[in-house]
């Protein structure tokens, strides 16, 4: 990731499986700005064992950070959070396109809004998202459905994107560098 005179704003997206580290690989990048960190979380706790994961990437994060949480509307948040000098990490956008799709909104509108709020952001952005695709196909029309809007959004967040790694077993593939 280029340092911050370099640039003022860059965009990363880091792509892994489940338990494929790439939510601390986001983290670590992040930190290495040694700008002010601002996280952008988008699940919600309704059940214990969320409850506890959510407490463990709190516990992981620190002090240093500022958390946010916000489950649909990340296109605002974007906008009121992201200056110069701050560092956004936004985690996931999985998770977050799911409260799109429960919420009935309209998908390619929600995610080119988060697509044209990343590309205006005067400082850095992270974006955390599950790769799905490669996995088995799921057996209801809405596990297919959510498949494939997740593989559509995560093209789209990519080609907005300057740099996009893919994490697997916590090792870091740099996919695309520097907008190429």
């Amino acid at each position: 990731m280029p340092t911050k005179s370099d640039r003022s704003s860059h965009i990363t997206l880091v792509l892994g499986g489940t338990r494929s580290g790439k939510s601390s690989f986001a983290q670590r990048l992040a930190e290495q700005n040694g700008d002010k960190l601002v996280y952008i979380a988008t699940a919600e706790a309704f059940d214990d064992e969320m409850t506890d994961r959510i407490a463990r990437h709190q516990q992981d994060r620190g002090e240093q950070w500022h958390t946010v949480e916000e489950t649909l509307d990340l296109a605002t948040i974007i906008t009121t959070h992201s200056a110069q000098k701050t560092t956004l990490l936004i985690d996931c956008l999985t998770i977050w396109l799911s409260n799109v799709m429960l919420a009935d909104r309209n998908i390619a509108t929600t995610v080119d809004g988060l697509a044209q709020s990343i590309s205006n952001a005067p400082g850095p952005v992270i974006l955390v998202s599950n790769e799905v695709g490669s996995g088995i196909v799921p057996e209801s029309a809405l596990g297919r459905e959510f498949r494939d809007e997740s593989g559509w959004m995560n093209q789209r967040i990519a080609a907005a994107a300057d740099d996009v790694a893919l994490i697997t077993a916590g090792l870091p593939q740099w996919l695309k560098r520097d907008g190429a």
